[in-house]
């Protein structure tokens, strides 16, 4: 099991939510590379965990819904070193990093209306285009 995840300073993500599992890489490495598990996979248990709110627990479902399996485990992967170490730590960083980006809710946006100015510009701009094309017709033959 593995240890307990700080996101910020009041949200720790328990390591009782986390499981870690290993597998063998693919690419080049050698022969060290057909006999090292050094591939890690963690899954965290999103849907069961205590540690989240509900809101932040929907815009990670919102913003990373292909990465949530269907029992509600967010599954992420790393194989890019040859080190397990090193690949843990990245995975862990990687979730760490994703439950930051969804611990604010974004501010809504509020509606504007375009200005005079702008809608004058947009008019202008469509007569312009619109002579352009009007002066491009047939050429009279008056032969």
């Amino acid at each position: 099991m593995p240890d307990d995840l700080s996101i910020t300073s009041s949200i720790v993500i328990p390591g009782s939510d986390l499981e870690l599992s290993y597998s063998r890489a693919g690419g080049p490495g050698g022969q060290k590379v057909n006999k090292t598990e050094s591939r890690v996979q963690l899954s965290f248990d999103l849907e069961g965990t205590t540690a989240l709110s509900y809101g932040v627990k929907a815009r990670l479902r919102a913003n990373f819904g292909s990465r949530i399996t269907r029992d509600g485990r967010l599954v992420l992967a790393c194989d890019s070193h040859r080190e397990r170490t090193r690949n843990i730590a990245d995975v862990m960083a990687r979730l760490a990093a994703m439950v930051r980006t969804c611990l604010h809710a974004p501010r809504p946006r509020r509606a504007t209306r375009p200005t005079l100015a702008s809608k004058r510009r947009r008019l202008e701009g469509k007569k312009h285009r619109g002579k352009k094309k009007r002066l491009r017709g047939k050429v009279r033959d008056d032969d």
